[in-house]
């Protein structure tokens, strides 16, 4: 059953996208014009969006046979052809845009997210996405990094408690903000998980003693005070490492001890992966 979030997404992209009609396409080709297309890698890396690609195709025209030589997932080669679609000439090319586009930012995403799972693949730490994605399309993003390896953060404001830097400022301090967010998840019967961000060791402590959270974010510490922090947690809670964290030094902070690291980067400063779609 398909997720009725990625189904909105869907249709509205497409009304987006065609409006009152693909003026081109209908003027250029005859409406009972019957075609096939291939989509086809242009580099190497691992493919994504081939799912919904499918759906896509089929949200257009239900009618459309849909060939897939590969799985979401899998690493491709350039000139590899990923899928074949035949039908209605006006579906495949109403369509294309769409399942480009998704498909060029998912295989970006998971190919990046994919090399940095396996430069950190001797450790125990996992690779978190995070918010840091294009508005409303972010279910598409957090899909891709899951098919690269990686691990899903949260979604948005409202299926975790995340206590970051200006929460505890505007709140008057770390106890002050855990003690409130307590409070209030009772008061409103809410079972949400507590994340809270520290800036150093002292806040690390000050956490420890209040108490009563799922994991403590650790906001760009160096690699010494990481490991001291993993070191006083000693596994009481959960750790995450985040902020200036990069392809370069991601082995080092995995090599403290944490149990995730979150990069922005996942999602937000993507070069899309080349695919083309060709008549055959």
């Amino acid at each position: 059953m398909i997720d009725q979030e990625l189904k909105k997404f869907v249709k509205e992209s497409l009304k987006e996208d065609i409006k009152d009609g693909d003026h081109t396409t209908l003027a250029c080709i005859d409406k009972n014009n019957i075609s096939t297309a291939i989509i086809v890698s242009k580099e190497n890396g691992t493919i994504a969006g081939i799912k919904l690609a499918e759906i896509i195709f089929k949200e257009v025209d239900k009618n459309l046979k849909i060939t897939s030589f590969y799985n979401d997932g899998d690493d491709i080669n350039k000139k590899d052809i990923i899928l074949k679609v035949s039908g209605s000439s006006h579906a495949i090319l109403n369509a294309e845009r769409l399942v480009l586009n998704c498909m060029q930012q998912m295989s970006a995403i998971a190919t990046k997210t994919r090399k940095i799972v396996g430069l950190i693949s001797s450790t125990n730490a996992k690779i978190l996405d995070t918010r840091k994605t294009t508005p409303l399309n972010r279910d598409i993003q957090k899909w891709a990094v899951k098919i690269g390896g990686g691990y899903n953060h949260r979604f948005g404001l409202y299926d975790m408690i995340m206590i970051k830097d200006n929460h505890i400022d505007f709140c008057n301090g770390i106890t002050n903000s855990i003690r409130k967010t307590k409070s209030y998840l009772a008061k409103n019967n809410l079972n949400l998980d507590i994340i809270i961000e520290t800036r150093d060791i002292s806040e690390v402590k000050e956490v420890l003693s209040e108490g009563g959270i799922r994991r403590i974010l650790l906001d760009n510490f160096n690699y010494k005070d990481t490991k001291e922090a993993v070191r006083i947690i000693d596994n009481q809670y959960e750790t995450e490492s985040s902020g200036g964290i990069n392809e370069e030094n991601i082995l080092e902070y995995a090599k403290c001890g944490v149990d995730y690291i979150s990069l922005g980067a996942l999602t937000h400063s993507i070069k899309n992966f080349d695919i083309s779609l060709l008549a055959e």
